[in-house]
């Protein structure tokens, strides 16, 4: 079995989520695993797939970003098995891969059991789904925060490259202009902390707690739907089901009630602190550590801890 795996990168590094596919197609069992690296300053990704044991890395500088174009390049690989992080580009070319080949498609996985069988959580991580697949290609989209990222060695790999023409039909929509997130900011599905605020916080302004508590921790900052609805933060910041669904090594929950959508994003990270004034808030029923207290005398207090914590 012959596993092909999009290796995503962007601004010139690898995207973790790219890893953690990697990591994902590592566990099916197959006899040959390839590497594809798309769009520009390559480089880094390249070497990073011979650092993780890819033994060949096939290229193709696609720019700006095309889903039908990246889908072709990536079809143009022989494979059984096509691997992509679950990511808004993997989103996007996945569906058109399986189409392109009449192949079974497994999205959003969590759990590899073997080569044909793959686990995936629905309902907002209500029930845990189990697909086994049957077919000559099969298409796999890896759900981002769920498997942890290979290691990294001193190896390198074989290039070859991909040549690959853009049709009249890809060009029908095409990617005009990319606004990016301040750079200073850590990126939510990047974090191995999230600080993440509810409506409990009370207002835009008293969002500078969760800042400065996200600063001190080296995290980044998350937010509930209610807050993003109500206009206190960016739609990027947004964790749940209509947001980003993350997995950090800790997430801190700071005024959030836990209501079924927030939980859907968040739920299967490693340690899950909260802080709530309302002891009956569903947020507790997941969290490892709960604190029942006014955010605004436990915060403060927390900062100051982790502080001299820090300081000694």
């Amino acid at each position: 079995m012959k596993v092909a795996v999009f290796l995503e990168s962007y601004n010139g590094k690898t995207v973790k989520a790219g890893l953690e596919a990697a990591a994902a197609a590592k566990a099916m069992g197959g006899d040959e695993y390839i590497a594809i690296v798309l769009g520009r300053d390559l480089d880094a990704t390249i070497a990073d797939a011979g650092k993780i044991g890819f033994s060949k890395v096939y290229k193709a500088e696609i720019d700006p970003y095309n889903p039908s174009v990246f889908a072709k390049a990536i079809a143009s690989v022989e494979a059984d098995y096509y691997v992509l992080p679950g990511t808004v580009w993997g989103r996007e070319i996945g569906p058109r891969l399986a189409v392109k080949f009449d192949a079974a498609y497994a999205g959003d996985i969590t759990k590899v059991v073997d080569g044909k069988t793959f686990v995936r959580s629905i309902h907002g991580n209500k029930i845990l789904s189990t697909i086994q697949v049957d077919a000559p290609k099969v298409v796999v989209t890896v759900r981002p925060g769920v498997f942890d990222t290979p290691e990294f060695g001193e190896g390198s790999a074989e290039v070859n490259d991909i040549s690959v023409e853009a049709s009249e039909v890809d060009q029908k929509a095409k990617l005009t202009e990319v606004l990016a997130a301040s750079t200073d900011k850590i990126e939510l599905t990047e974090a191995d902390i999230i600080v993440s605020g509810g409506r409990g916080v009370g207002g835009p302004e008293n969002f500078k707690l969760i800042e400065e508590l996200a600063d001190v921790l080296g995290a980044a900052v998350g937010a509930s739907r209610a807050v993003v609805d109500a206009g206190w933060r960016p739609h990027s910041e947004q964790v749940g089901q209509t947001g980003k669904f993350v997995s950090p090594k800790l997430y801190i929950a700071v005024g959030i009630s836990g209501a079924i959508q927030h939980l859907a994003g968040m739920s299967t990270s490693d340690i899950i602190v909260a802080i709530n004034k309302d002891e009956e808030a569903p947020i507790f029923k997941v969290a490892d550590y709960g604190i029942v207290a006014d955010l605004f005398k436990a915060v403060p207090k927390l900062i100051e801890k982790i502080k001299e914590v820090k300081s000694q």
